[in-house]
Order: structure tokens, then C-alpha cells, then sequence
């Protein structure tokens, strides 16, 4: 046995799908053939073709969450040849995506309200097997993919996934969607499973040292590889984690959607965690709370819905080993709603559980309610989206997520369920991305510019968060989920002025929340919020 060692807290293992960011919609079988054809090829084929408009998009910094690749001209050759070998290693889920198009027009051919029976006979050999056909009640006809299935067949690409890591110097991290990883760009890049043990154990080394030369070997690295692990070593000690024990519920704001709950409930302590997406402790301003500042179980981590800036890969595989029970809303079954549970049960998660809406879960000293969650999708039917509300120990919070207040009859009747709450977080990025920007790929060639740019992508404005609040009486208020920190440019391209209309919209809100007497603020950075008696 060697000397034992630590990895550095500001390592970083991002996920990869044959070179992409790995988010959901793209590890998921039944979305990923989408993204792959309709997006990651088109990019590709994009770039080979000119490559310096790329170049020049992105001089502008309002064109960084575009589909343009960040690569020089001079990559030229080395994207060309990713281009050839996904065409020709991922030409199953290529004929899948021109398949699901097939079947579509032959439903809208065939599908009259006269029985689907003979359909499947003409179903195209690429989903035989995989779908069922239906009418819903107006004898509208659609397609189900069974998902379940597609997670035991070729589409779903495990041999693909990748784990770049790497130590993050600063916030600077470039936007990630639109740009592969090529090879080069790489000195330790384990081709490794997401579920793959290996990687619980490799970020354990952030809290627990290791013989680096016993990992190295467990994990397959050859000398390069090894000489890049050595510089992600540390003798330097962590900080020790504390516990939370006093009386009061403590809410610690980690950065945009993620917050930590905590409370000691006769001798037990009670952990909450919801969307985490947590910055990598830089040094760099604002002040933040890292991974590091989390306990070392986590009872509950709740997913609000399935946004990269929600719901984030990265993070909850480093948590993985920490998190007992991790809750998703349900899916609706959709072909543009990849079910959580499923993915997350694949990538090795041990209690992974869904939860509907107005569904509870007992936790010591209170329970954790699912609630609906109108906005932020774009007008399309996706049910895997939930706001939380959270009762414990005598205290009642909302995390409302991105919620717009499109009708306020909604929370009307939530408000007579709910009773006042103590504290109401909402998100107010009521300037959101068109419905494109995430599902771009699963929409049809019908879906015009003029459409898209009426459905957004986003959460209440003022005016509609001042009814939200007259209807359910918090006695503070938070706006979060801004995507403000710096840390998060790589999932939003976001770059807010004072002048943007959500910074002018939850000014508004806040000062509107003082004057009527309701502690509010728009959070930022790290805060800490305490709920209780003697407050």
C-alpha cells in the first residue's frame, strides 16, 4: 500500500455521451436518437462545411448559447472525422429518429379512427416492437415508445459514456451544449459507464484519501493518464463537515434553483436537497457554498423538473453515494418526457422515487407534497415537473421552481389546501428561451419561427408573482433560480445588465413584497435563511 492521497475539491468529472455533455434528453434511449440526428449532426455537419461562421457567431456573446460549435477552424479535420464516426456507430439511433418521422406521417395518413390494428405491420423496422399505436378520446391518433424496453436494446448507448475530469480554475467554463470534447482536449478521460462503481470511489477521494497508484490501476489508466491523476492529488485535508443540531429550520441558498434544508427532529437529523447544480469552490467571487458545505448523507434529493439547470448530471453522480432517496415527479410517458425514474435507476441510483402531484412523503417531523407546475415548458403536455412543498417542524415552504402563474385559480385552490406559507421561493426568468432551445430536436419541421417564439421557456413576471403572493400569504420571499452566478454560464449563456427584465421585473417584486411588509430579496451567491420560533 502507497501513500494515500486526496483529490482536490475542485475536481471535476463531467459526464460525456460519445463526446457531447451528457445531460437527460441525450442518455436517455428514447430522446438521445433525436438529439443525435436533428442536433449533435446537423452541428457537425455545420462546422465541416464553414467553419469560421462558427468563429464568427461566437464574437458575439449573445450568440453563446447558439448551436455553434467553439472549436478554431484549424479542428477542422478532427470534427470531420467525429462527424464520420457517429454516422457510421450511431446509424441505429439515426434511423430511429427518420423512423419515428415515418410513423408519424403514417398515423396522420392512416389513423382515421378506424382501428390501429393493421398499422403495426407497417410500422418501420427501427421501433417494430417498441411502440404502441393509440387514439386518445377524440380519435387522435399517437405513438408510445415503451421506454423500458429501449433501455435493454441497442439505443441505449452506455458503451458511449464518458467521465472527462478535470480541476476548474475559475467560472469560465464555456457554454457546453453545442460543443463537443475532441480527443486531444483530453488527458484523463475514462471511458466508463455512468453506473460504474469506479466513479463513486474516485470522488470519494475528496473526502477519503486513497493509494492513488491502487486506483489507478482499478480505473485502467495508462502512464499518461496517470501522470494526469497525479495532478488532481492533494495531501491537503477537507474541511470537516458539520451537522446541523440547533432548533430552528436552516435553508442554506447554494446558487440558482439549489437549496439545502435542514432541521433536528427528536434526535434525528433531517436533510433536503432540491436541484442541485453547485459551483466548484475557485476562490473566485461571489462567495459560494460547494459541495463541500453539503452533510455527508443527504435523506432527500428532490428534482423539481427535468432542466439542465435543474436537474444536472454532473452533480448528482458526484452525489450519488450520499443520497438516500432521490425524488422525481413523475413522467407522463411522452415521447418528449424521458422518465427520470427509469434514467436514474440506470445510472445506479439506489431509491430513486416518483412522486405525483398532491402526492406526500412522511419525513421526521413533517412531509414533503408534490405540487402542480404550470410554465417553463413551452405549452407541450410534459408532466415531469413538480413544485415541493415542504412542511417540517412547524414550518411551510414552497420551492416553486420556475412556476408562471398563468392561472391564478390554480393557487387559489392550492392556497385553501396549503394554508399560510412561511417562506416562498420562486423563480422569475420571465424572459425565457423560445420552446427550441431544449426541444428543438423532438418538434416537427412544421413548428414555424412565429410559433416558436410565442412559447417560452419561462417563469413569472412581477405583475403575476404580486397575485401569486396576494393568494398565498408567505411571510417572506425569495427569488431564486435567476441564473445569475457566474458558475452557471456553462448551462445558461445567460449574461443579465441592470436593465434585463427579469433583474427589472424582480426589483419590482421585491419592493412591491417590502412596502406591503413581507421580508423578500432576490437571492444571489450563498445565503442563509433560518425558519422557527426565536428567529
Amino acid at each position: 500500500m502507497g501513500e494515500r492521497r486526496y483529490l482536490k475539491a475542485n475536481v471535476v468529472a463531467e459526464p460525456l455521451v460519445r463526446r457531447w455533455y451528457a445531460w437527460t434528453y441525450i442518455v436517455s434511449p428514447m430522446t438521445a436518437p433525436f438529439y443525435v440526428a436533428r442536433s449533435h449532426l446537423r452541428i457537425l455537419q455545420s462546422f465541416v462545411a464553414a467553419p469560421q461562421v462558427h468563429v464568427s457567431a461566437l464574437k458575439n456573446p449573445a450568440m453563446a448559447g447558439g448551436p455553434f460549435m467553439r472549436h478554431g477552424a484549424e479542428r477542422v479535420g478532427e470534427v470531420r472525422a467525429l462527424l464520420e464516426r457517429t454516422t457510421r456507430e450511431l446509424a441505429h439511433q439515426i434511423a430511429f429518429a427518420e423512423s419515428w418521422e415515418a410513423l408519424e406521417r403514417l398515423l396522420e395518413r392512416e389513423g382515421t379512427g378506424f382501428s390501429l390494428e393493421p398499422l403495426y405491420a407497417q410500422v418501420p423496422e427501427p421501433l417494430r416492437g417498441y411502440v404502441e399505436l393509440t387514439y386518445d378520446l377524440r380519435n387522435r391518433p399517437a405513438a408510445r415508445l415503451l421506454e423500458g424496453l429501449l433501455y435493454r436494446s441497442p439505443f441505449y448507448d452506455s458503451a458511449g459514456q464518458q467521465l472527462r475530469v478535470s480541476a476548474i480554475g475559475d467560472d469560465s467554463r464555456p457554454f457546453v451544449f453545442s460543443t463537443p470534447r475532441l480527443e486531444r482536449d483530453d488527458r484523463l478521460c475514462l471511458d466508463l459507464p455512468f453506473a460504474d462503481p469506479r466513479l463513486d470511489a474516485l470522488i470519494a477521494m475528496k473526502r477519503t484519501p486513497a493509494d492513488p497508484a491502487t486506483v489507478a490501476a482499478d480505473l485502467g489508466l495508462d502512464l499518461e493518464a496517470q501522470g494526469a491523476f497525479a495532478e488532481l492529488l492533494t495531501d491537503e485535508l477537507p474541511p470537516p463537515v458539520g451537522e446541523w443540531r440547533e432548533e430552528p429550520v436552516r435553508v442554506r441558498y447554494f446558487g440558482h434553483a439549489c437549496l439545502l434544508i435542514e432541521a433536528w427532529c427528536k434526535g434525528e437529523p433531517v436533510r433536503i436537497l432540491v436541484d442541485p447544480v453547485i459551483a466548484q469552490p475557485t476562490g473566485s467571487a461571489p462567495a459560494r457554498y460547494t459541495v463541500a458545505d453539503l452533510p455527508e448523507i443527504i435523506d432527500w434529493v428532490l428534482i423539481t423538473h427535468n432542466h439542465q439547470d435543474h436537474c444536472l448530471l454532473e452533480t448528482l453522480l458526484e452525489l450519488r453515494p450520499r443520497i438516500r432517496s432521490l425524488v422525481v415527479p413523475k413522467s407522463g410517458g411522452g415521447p418528449a418526457e424521458p422518465s427520470l425514474k427509469l434514467l436514474f435507476q440506470r445510472l445506479g441510483f439506489a431509491d430513486v422515487r416518483e412522486l405525483d402531484e398532491l402526492e406526500s412523503l412522511a419525513i421526521p417531523g413533517g412531509a414533503i407534497t408534490g405540487l402542480p407546475f404550470l410554465g417553463e415548458h413551452g405549452d407541450l403536455a410534459i408532466r415531469t415537473k413538480l413544485a415541493f412543498h415542504i412542511a417540517l417542524k412547524g414550518q411551510s415552504l414552497l420551492v416553486a421552481a420556475d412556476s408562471n402563474n398563468i392561472e391564478p385559480c390554480l393557487y387559489a385552490r392550492l392556497a385553501e389546501l396549503l394554508g399560510p406559507l412561511d417562506a416562498l421561493f420562486l423563480g422569475m426568468e420571465c424572459e425565457g428561451a423560445p420552446v427550441s432551445w431544449v426541444y428543438g430536436p423532438l418538434l416537427p419541421a412544421s413548428h414555424s419561427r412565429k410559433m416558436d417564439q410565442s412559447r417560452r421557456l419561462d417563469g413569472s413576471n412581477a405583475e403575476r408573482a404580486e397575485v401569486l403572493i396576494a393568494t398565498l400569504r408567505p411571510r417572506a420571499v425569495y427569488v431564486y433560480a435567476m441564473g445569475q452566478e457566474p458558475w452557471l454560464g456553462f448551462l445558461t449563456a445567460l449574461h443579465y445588465t441592470e436593465t434585463s427584465r427579469p433583474i427589472v421585473e424582480s426589483n419590482r417584486l421585491v419592493a412591491t413584497c417590502l412596502e406591503r411588509g413581507i421580508r423578500a430579496e432576490r437571492l444571489y451567491g450563498r445565503a442563509e435563511i433560518f425558519l422557527g420560533e426565536g428567529v
